[in-house]
C-alpha cells in the first residue's frame, strides 16, 4: 500500500482514477483498502469527499467498461489466455461464469463487493453480448454504491482504515448472501403479484 499512498499524495485524483481503472481491469490492487484509505484522507482534510467519490466512480466505470469492450471484441479465448497474467485465474473465470449464467446483469451490480468477481463481470458481460445499455445501468450503479460505501467507511473509521482488509472476505460473503435474499424476495413477490393479477 505504500506505493499507492505515495501516488495518492503526489498525484491526487488522477492517480486514484488510474489505480482503480487498473484494479477493475484485473491488476493486483487492493481496491477496497485503497478506497478506505481515501476515506481516511478525506477525514484528515487531504482530499475532498465529492471529488474523491467522482474520481473513484470514474476509475471504476472506466475499468469495467474497458473489460466489457475487451470481452465483446476478443472473446473467451483472450480471457482464458491472458486472464492469469492479470491475476484472473481460470478458477475465478469459471466461478464468475456460473454466477453470471444464474444471476445475469444483477451480478454486475453486486459483483463489486465480491473480491475476484468484479474483475471478471465486465469481460463476461461482453462475452455474453449483454447490451451496453443494460451493462452500464447495472455496472455503473454498482460502481457508485461500491465507491460510496468504502470511502464513507474509511472516513468513519479514520486511522483504522487498514482493518477493512482483515474483515473484507467475511463481510463480502455475508453481504452477497443478504443481497441474494433480497433479490429472491422480490422475484417471489413479483411472481405472486403476477399470478394474482392473472386470476383477476
Amino acid at each position: 500500500m505504500e506505493l499507492f499512498e505515495f501516488l495518492l499524495i503526489k498525484y491526487g485524483y488522477i492517480a486514484l482514477i488510474l489505480i482503480l481503472t487498473g484494479g477493475i481491469v484485473g491488476l493486483p490492487i487492493p481496491d477496497e483498502v485503497l478506497l478506505t484509505l481515501v476515506g481516511y484522507y478525506i477525514s484528515l482534510g487531504k482530499m475532498s469527499y465529492v471529488l474523491a467519490l467522482l474520481a473513484s466512480f470514474l476509475g471504476a466505470t472506466l475499468g469495467i467498461s474497458i473489460s466489457y469492450f475487451l470481452g465483446t471484441k476478443l472473446g473467451l479465448p483472450f480471457l482464458m489466455k491472458y486472464g492469469p497474467k492479470l491475476h484472473i485465474s481460470h478458477q475465478k473465470i469459471d466461478h464468475a461464469q456460473a454466477l453470471f449464467r444464474k444471476y445475469g446483469p444483477i451480478l454486475l451490480f453486486i459483483g463489486y463487493f465480491l473480491p475476484g468477481v468484479r474483475h471478471v463481470t465486465g469481460y463476461l458481460s461482453g462475452l455474453s453480448k449483454c447490451k451496453f445499455r443494460t451493462f452500464s445501468l447495472y455496472a455503473y450503479t454498482g460502481a457508485f454504491i461500491w465507491c460510496l460505501v468504502f470511502i464513507t467507511l474509511g472516513h468513519e473509521i479514520g486511522n483504522k482504515w487498514y482493518i477493512v482488509e482483515k474483515y473484507l472476505f467475511k463481510s463480502s460473503f455475508l453481504l452477497f448472501l443478504l443481497i441474494l435474499c433480497v433479490i429472491g424476495y422480490f422475484i417471489v413477490r413479483n411472481k405472486r403479484m403476477e399470478k394474482n393479477a392473472e386470476k383477476k
